[in-house]
């Protein structure tokens, strides 16, 4: 039984490993991974198997007890994703001749679709801020940052100077897997981003050898995505607009607004660093469900 547990923790650890080595996984999504697998471990542990010993109906049981424990659909849905992928790592490296994941059959999960704002409550929460604030016109700068160029939140926050270029409304973005991309951001974001820049630069708000664009106002270092939520969460309140909205709305509404005002799909998928065109393509029922709603206000026969 020990032993068993040792190797179960073993297998999983290699395949983490190779996540973050080979993969280059964030360190979120690899909590994200090594939680989901815990969980499994456990389940295999309270059934006394090992991980090379899991047949189909080991499969069936745990999917049971995860359906059965009131998590949403989405999340019983990664879950297996995440042993489906460990167990494709099994194979590959030769651990197990035959992948029992491959029989199971699960269900579809539940698509929701992204919430974006409207061109107007952009225009909205960007008014909210005095630009002659250094820390206000850094979060303005931030906001539209993240609108402007359809930024993830950890592409904001891995901004250095060196990936701007002075009166260049383009910059050097590191997206998921550490990959590189030219990412336009607009000449508003471009406005605001080096007047923030000035005036941090004027009262030199940064710690000693930082290089990051957004810093914290207190010690001078690279800001936590925890303080974006939270400066949102505020922006949001004095935009009289929902105060429970995601900085990540912000690249939803990016994308919609691209496809709204004619960009094609290939575009905005570049745009956004999505790997496949399927990621990208949740966006085209966004402005499909916008232009039905349109239409039954205005055709007199809808």
């Amino acid at each position: 039984m020990v032993e068993q547990t040792t190797q179960n923790s073993d297998y999983i650890d290699e395949f983490l490993h190779r996540l973050h080595v080979e993969r280059q996984y964030s360190r979120h999504t690899l909590r994200s991974y090594a939680a989901d697998l815990l969980a499994f471990e456990d389940f295999l542990q309270s059934r006394r198997k090992a991980l090379t010993e899991v047949g189909v109906r080991d499969l069936r049981s745990f999917l049971a007890r995860l359906r059965t424990s009131g998590l949403a659909k989405n999340t019983v849905a990664r879950k297996v994703s995440s042993v489906r992928s460990l167990y494709k790592f099994l194979q590959r490296e030769g651990y197990i001749d035959n992948n029992p994941v491959l029989a199971l059959r699960t269900s579809v999960r539940e698509k929701k679709l992204p919430k974006f704002f409207t061109q107007n409550e952009i225009e909205k929460l960007m008014s909210v801020f005095n630009a002659s604030d250094w820390a206000q016109a850094r979060d303005r700068a931030m906001l539209e940052m993240l609108y402007g160029g359809g930024l993830r939140i950890s592409e904001l926050l891995g901004l250095n100077d060196s990936d701007l270029q002075p009166g260049s409304a383009v910059v050097v973005v590191e997206g998921k897997g550490k990959k590189e991309r030219l990412a336009p951001i607009g000449t508003c974001a471009l406005k605001a981003t080096e007047e923030y820049i000035q005036l941090r630069d004027a009262q030199k708000k940064r710690a000693t050898g930082e290089t990051a664009v957004f810093i914290n106002a207190r010690n001078g270092k690279r800001i936590t995505g925890r303080s974006v939520r939270r400066i949102m969460r505020k922006a949001l309140h004095l935009a009289g607009l929902d105060a429970e909205r995601s900085p990540h709305d912000l690249r939803h509404s990016f994308a919609t607004h691209m496809l709204q005002n004619g960009a094609d799909l290939r575009t905005v998928q570049e745009l956004l660093g999505h790997r496949n065109l399927s990621t990208t393509q949740i966006y085209t029922h966004l402005t499909t469900q916008n232009l039905k709603e349109i239409y039954d206000k205005a055709h007199p026969r809808a």
